[in-house]
């Protein structure tokens, strides 16, 4: 009479493992992989660079404005700040969108630490619309925002952002 085998359990299944298969070719010398040929280039390089036109530097009321905008909008997150200080800065459907996203985020102090803004839209005589970037640090990652901002009734004004 044969001895049958034991039983497997559900669990011990779940958790076998087999070996992996090497599906890598072995490697070559690297003389095998020179052309037989060599041809000569047929293109040129420029010794010259080509200048790339400079970018309208932001106004410094965009500039400032975008840091201690971000800067509140942080702190609104972290719940330090009232929602209400946002009002002012953002649009009415941002502010639902900071509530919405300060409600989910653990507690936690966050730290702003770079902002860059950058002109998009240039009106007749001076920018209307520019881009903002910046990262901030909680709980040692490092986060990121985007948004655009607008001239609106001689200041600035947030009119589309995204927090990562």
């Amino acid at each position: 009479m044969s001895a049958s085998p034991a039983p497997v359990s559900p669990v011990e299944s779940q958790w076998s493992t087999a070996p992996v298969i090497d599906y890598e070719p072995a490697p070559q010398p690297l003389s095998a992989h020179r052309p037989s040929c060599t041809a000569p280039p047929t293109h040129r390089l420029s010794s010259r660079r080509r200048a790339l036109p400079l970018e309208p530097r932001p106004p410094k009321s965009a500039v400032v404005f975008a840091e201690t905008a971000l800067r509140q909008l942080v702190e609104v997150i972290d719940r330090r700040r009232p929602v209400a200080q946002l009002k002012p800065l953002m649009t009415p459907v941002l502010v639902e969108q900071v509530i919405a996203r300060a409600a989910v985020t653990p507690p936690g102090s966050a730290t702003l630490r770079r902002v860059r803004v950058r002109c998009v839209d240039t009106g007749d005589t001076e920018v209307t619309a520019a881009e903002v970037f910046a990262t901030f640090l909680r709980r040692g990652r490092v986060h990121a925002v985007a948004g655009r901002i607008e001239a609106h009734r001689g200041s600035w004004r947030f009119c589309a952002l995204q927090i990562g």
